[in-house]
């Protein structure tokens, strides 16, 4: 299939409508939600649903868009909940500062699946979960997640937890993805190292590729996705200006950086890709919001413009 060039122009409009359209999504969303109040008190019938997803699941043009809230760190777990749905994403992966998937307990978890649920979200991922030897603290890490009800747990098994994350993987029917980290990872830095632990594993054992992290560890974000197409259980969307080798990220906006963030998107649809594209905004913690739309604004127009073609 052929996609269309997004042009310069394109892209910067659509990132700055989203962006300027932020504050106002917040207010319409409010005096939505205090119409259906209304409505159950006898008065005025709620407004319709503004900007529907496309399908349930959040797929936009071909992919399913989600938030990591690693990008709302500094947020408490409501606002940053806020954040999501005036975005207009269904789909969020926690941050362990939203929910310490290693240590909180299953009561605890559950009733924060519970919450997203309430609040319209499906729980995808989670930020790193670290997995060791110590079989009682993995176990704990995996009842945890499948209670607050994850589809795919993000980890990072040392190698000698390979063996026992592959046995409760098994045990719990439950989907886990290896996050890659760049060239200061010392056991994955790029898809390539993870695929070499864990191409013999369950199927159920996958990668999580790092677009920006991806690329420093000097491996080809585009090439990975497509040569570990069947593994490929989620994505974390970013952009940098990071040059290949560099001990250290330095991420902007997506779509301002020198990532081919395109190329990946383009590379997402080409193998079907089911899982979901997060975007994990990290140039700052503070006030996040406006940075983030940018960034799911950029992807939308990409998108967008790929589906005229």
């Amino acid at each position: 299939m052929n996609y269309p060039q997004l042009t310069r122009r394109e892209a910067l409009k659509t990132t700055v409508l989203s962006a300027l359209s932020l504050p106002l999504l917040g207010s319409l969303a409010f005096g939505a939600d205090a119409k259906k109040t209304n409505a159950k008190k006898g008065g005025a019938a709620p407004a319709p649903t503004l900007y529907p997803p496309t399908s349930p699941d959040g797929r936009e043009n071909g992919l399913r868009l989600g938030i990591a809230s690693y990008s709302l760190r500094e947020l408490p777990l409501d606002n940053a909940i806020a954040v999501v749905k005036t975005l207009r994403i269904p789909n969020i992966a926690l941050f362990r500062l939203h929910c310490n998937w290693e240590g909180a307990t299953v009561d605890e978890c559950r009733a924060v699946g519970e919450k997203l649920r309430a609040a319209g979200l499906t729980l995808t991922g989670s930020g790193v979960v670290n997995l060791t030897t110590d079989e009682a603290k993995a176990r704990q890490a995996f009842e945890n997640v499948k209670a607050a009800g994850m589809q795919t747990m993000v980890c990072k098994p040392t190698i000698e937890a390979l063996p026992l994350a592959e046995k409760l993987a098994k045990e719990f029917d439950q989907k886990l993805a290896i996050h890659n980290h760049g060239p200061e990872d010392k056991l994955y830095p790029t898809p390539a190292v993870i695929w070499d632990h864990i191409k013999s594993l369950d199927s159920r054992i996958g990668i999580c590729i790092d677009i920006g992290h991806t690329v420093r560890g000097g491996e080809d974000a585009v090439s990975a996705i497509k040569k570990y197409a069947s593994r490929v259980y989620d994505i974390h969307m970013k952009d940098s200006v990071a040059l290949v080798g560099a001990m250290r990220d330095v991420p902007v906006e997506v779509g301002a950086g020198r990532l081919d963030v395109k190329g990946a998107l383009r590379a997402l649809l080409e193998i079907k890709y089911n899982g979901v594209v997060s975007f994990e905004y990290e140039k700052q913690g503070v006030n996040p919001a406006i940075g983030l739309a940018e960034s799911v604004g950029f992807v939308r127009g990409a998108l967008s413009a790929f589906a005229r073609s």
